[in-house]
């Protein structure tokens, strides 16, 4: 019989206890046979010295757990990031340049395609940039029609971000859960502007339609509902060890650090700074509702996700508060270079029927200027800037996207961290790509 025969005889023999299981202790060979070697002769053994090469890996740009066309390169030490790069070339829509070949109210469908999770969001906070720009206002009506659907935009894209970081780190029930309020409020939209995802429901100088008959009446009732459904979710995910385990300490950023890199929303908040466009410069009256701003203390995953629920709560409050105080009166100003005649009028009257004809195939031309007008989105501040030459299409369109700037930090956040941890720190950002990569 071979040496190795031997061996392997001798390994099937001694390697297992009586009753056949592996025994603990390692085997070598000495001498032709097989012994076992306890562990304390092994107690002053020396390591060898294992040499390793850092490995490269890619996460993205596939959409899952990397929410949008997202692609982050990674350089591994074993499963610790050292060193993180991320690509954002892969979506590139040109909503920027598109918009210098529109007319304003033509570029309200565009804003629906940035952060797609926040359409009617970026619609109200295109319209204030251009109405400053026009140096209109708005109806009594309008602006807390407006602020609706500002804060419903917050509530269903803090419901995405609960939903699907709760997947990304294993958890499914409350993604069902959740997206069915999601649900309930796309209703709603859809019932009063006619889109779920895409609504430009907004204008310059007003909105595209006022409310249908029972539409408050269904708001209301989602009023009702949603905050149990929300407490019911949080209960699950913030009793639960390994949802507490995947989030707490992971991507903790200081508030002066926070502030250095630009950060703004939840996450700016998260790490202790109170900083809301709705209180610092207010806009829509947002400074005559009763809301808090909730901010955390260590600024990590587990802090954006208690910010981002309480905002939730906080919209809640303001939206009852809308309901209470909705005037009645037209939604758009009564100005014809802005706003289309009934369509009555257009048909029976010549001057209504030029005002039509001017509107639709020249557009209303504001006079030369620029502004810059910020409002508090779901994921921070998001501003438009305009540049007018006086014509009916503007010079220059440029958007301040906060995802854009709070995705910046990711190196920062993740370098240190396990690989496993990357999926949960990227995911507690909340972007969206089609706001990074316009």
């Amino acid at each position: 019989m071979s040496a190795r025969r031997t061996l392997e005889v001798a390994l099937g023999t001694s390697g297992l206890d009586a009753q056949g299981r592996p025994l603990r202790a390692p085997l070598v060979a000495q001498g032709g046979q097989v012994v076992a070697l306890e562990p304390a002769a092994l107690a002053g053994a020396p390591e060898p010295e294992l040499a390793s090469d850092h490995m490269l890996i890619n996460i993205g740009p596939q959409h899952p757990a990397t929410h949008g066309v997202l692609r982050l390169v990674l350089e591994l030490d074993g499963e610790t990031v050292v060193r993180c790069i991320p690509h954002i070339g892969y979506l590139h829509c040109g909503f920027e340049k598109i918009g210098e070949y529109r007319q304003y109210n033509q570029i309200i469908p565009w804003t629906d395609r940035e952060d797609y999770l926040n359409s009617p969001g970026n619609n109200v906070a295109f319209v204030l940039s251009a109405e400053r720009l026009f140096g209109v206002g708005m109806t009594e009506r309008c602006a807390v029609l407006r602020v609706m659907l500002m804060e419903l935009s917050r509530i269903i894209s803090h419901v995405v971000w609960l939903g699907t970081t709760a997947v990304d780190i294993g958890a499914f029930t409350p993604f069902l859960w959740l997206y069915q309020e999601r649900e309930t409020v796309y209703n709603l939209l859809e019932g009063w502007v006619g889109a779920r995802l895409t609504t430009s429901a907004t204008r310059v100088g007003g909105m595209a339609a006022d409310l249908p008959d029972g539409w408050l009446e269904g708001l209301a009732a989602f009023l009702r509902g949603f905050p149990k459904t929300l407490d019911e979710a949080v209960r699950m995910l913030e009793t639960n060890a390994i949802w507490a385990g995947r989030t707490v300490g992971l991507g903790a950023i200081g508030a002066a650090e926070a502030v250095n890199a630009g950060l703004s929303g939840p996450m700016l908040r998260a790490s202790g700074v109170a900083y809301d466009v709705r209180k610092d410069f207010p806009y829509l009256d947002y400074e005559t509702y009763d809301f808090d701003v909730p901010v955390g203390t260590t600024g990590d995953v587990y802090d954006r996700f208690l910010v981002r629920v309480e905002e939730m709560r906080q919209s809640v409050r303001i939206l009852e508060q809308a309901l209470r105080r909705l005037p009645g009166g037209p939604v758009n100003i009564a100005d014809p270079r802005l706003i289309l005649p009934p369509k009555h009028k257009a048909t029976s009257e010549m001057e209504s029927m030029i005002h039509h004809f001017k509107l639709v195939m020249e557009g209303p031309r504001p006079p030369a200027g620029e502004c810059y007008v910020p409002v508090e989105s779901p994921k921070g501040e998001k501003g438009y800037y305009l540049v007018s030459d006086g014509t009916s299409k503007p010079v220059r369109w440029r958007i301040r996207p906060p995802s854009f700037v709070n995705l910046s930090a990711i190196p920062r956040l993740v370098e240190g961290h396990l690989l496993s941890d990357v999926i949960a720190i990227n995911a507690s950002i909340d972007i969206v790509m089609g706001e990074i990569d316009r």
